[in-house]
């Protein structure tokens, strides 16, 4: 009856919610140890082999996941080079340790220094350095390779980055745009880990868009989900704000924002985090444009967009940004409801980023964000 009862009230252990049994690894933390040097042979003046250094090397389509899965002990050390001898005056080197990883990865020490980062395929970097081998200068002994914790920060490389608070209909956009499914509901967070969307064209053409964990106020400062997410924009071209028409409300413990005011609190989480991120071409979508009084709203959202800044004054200089961000376009769309809108977004997303390639070749170094305005802007007849 006792040993019953003990397997009864057993502690349950609940499963794991599938998110944190895959996950999406954007930081693996490694060791990594250059081998040491030869000895020397003082009696005919031999030297010793320098160690190996360790390198990575960046590879298309490999993942963080599948890094740590293949050395699950997170250790990489190069072998020792070879003492000199009286049959190798001259000892061999260690061999270089060459591991891969992710395209799109930086590099830091345990100490905050950057060691660089790879962005193309096949492109390499030495993490650590092989010690000197032994001789005369250094009492023919051999130093050791360097040897330290690095940590292997990825951010997703994309056309697009999808920014906006939770439940804005980021993830419902990119289900529809692209074969992406994930997951979609009518409460904050669904989005826990990044998406990677493909929008692709009759023509073949193929646009990447990134769905990323929703913003709260205060992410720049790591609360929410903050860096998490922010790091990822870094590197898309192009930024989508989407915000709800109706507005946002984290839960009854927070004010509800307006649509202006998510705008405005998205612009200002960004400048926090990274002003140059302002200076990204960016569109804005007005989305839920099937709810109720959604087009009353959106007319008044249009009309104070235009004086946005006699907008923002009402707010504490704590609240508002201090520089803006300028959008291409706005749009407004039902990214659940409407075909003829997702078809639009997806040819002026096309048309904006092949105009900034097309100016980014020819003017290097110039206004690009500037010029491309005036490339945007529709022509028609001019009346006389």
């Amino acid at each position: 009856m006792v040993y019953l009862s003990v397997q009864l009230f057993k502690k349950i252990k609940k499963p794991l919610r599938n998110y944190l049994k895959q996950g999406f690894r954007d930081s693996l933390r490694i060791f990594v140890s250059g081998g040491a040097g030869g000895h020397g042979l003082p009696k005919f003046g031999g030297i010793g082999g320098k160690g190996g250094d360790v390198l990575v090397e960046a590879k298309e389509g490999l993942t963080l996941e599948h890094v740590f899965k293949t050395n699950k002990t997170k250790r990489y050390a190069a072998p020792a080079g070879k003492s000199a001898s009286a049959n190798f005056i001259l000892g061999p080197p260690g061999e270089d340790l060459v591991f891969q990883v992710p395209v799109g990865v930086s590099l830091v020490t345990e100490w905050g220094k950057k060691l660089g980062e790879i962005n193309q395929d096949g492109q390499k970097l030495v993490i650590a350095k092989g010690g000197t081998g032994g001789h005369a200068k250094n009492g023919f002994l051999g130093t050791r390779g360097q040897a330290y914790s690095v940590t292997l920060d990825l951010k997703l490389i994309a056309d697009v980055g999808l920014v906006g608070f939770p439940n804005a209909g980021k993830s419902t956009f990119l289900g529809a745009v692209s074969q992406a499914r994930p997951k979609v509901a009518s409460y904050p967070f669904t989005t826990v880990k990044p998406h990677l969307g493909i929008i692709a064209y009759d023509d073949l053409r193929q646009i990447s868009v990134a769905d990323l964990p929703g913003l709260i106020e205060g992410a720049y400062a790591n609360r929410g989900m903050g860096h998490e997410f922010l790091k990822h924009i870094e590197r898309t071209k192009l930024l989508l704000m989407i915000v709800d028409i109706n507005g946002f409300q984290l839960s009854h413990e927070y004010p509800h924002r307006s649509c202006l005011e998510t705008i405005m609190l998205l612009t200002k989480e960004l400048e926090l985090y990274n002003e140059d991120l302002l200076k990204k071409p960016s569109i804005l979508l007005v989305n839920k444009m099937d709810t109720t009084d959604a087009d009353k709203k959106y007319v008044e959202v249009k009309k104070q967009l235009k004086n946005f800044e006699e907008f923002m004054a009402k707010y504490d200089e704590n609240t508002r940004p201090t520089n803006m961000l300028y959008f291409s376009d706005i749009i407004a769309m039902s990214a659940r409801e409407s075909e003829e809108d997702i078809k639009k977004v997806k040819h002026r997303l096309r048309t904006l980023l092949d105009v900034m390639s097309e100016l980014e070749n020819k003017n290097e170094g110039e206004d690009v964000y500037g010029d491309m305005k005036k490339s945007m802007t529709e022509k028609g007849p001019v009346l006389v």
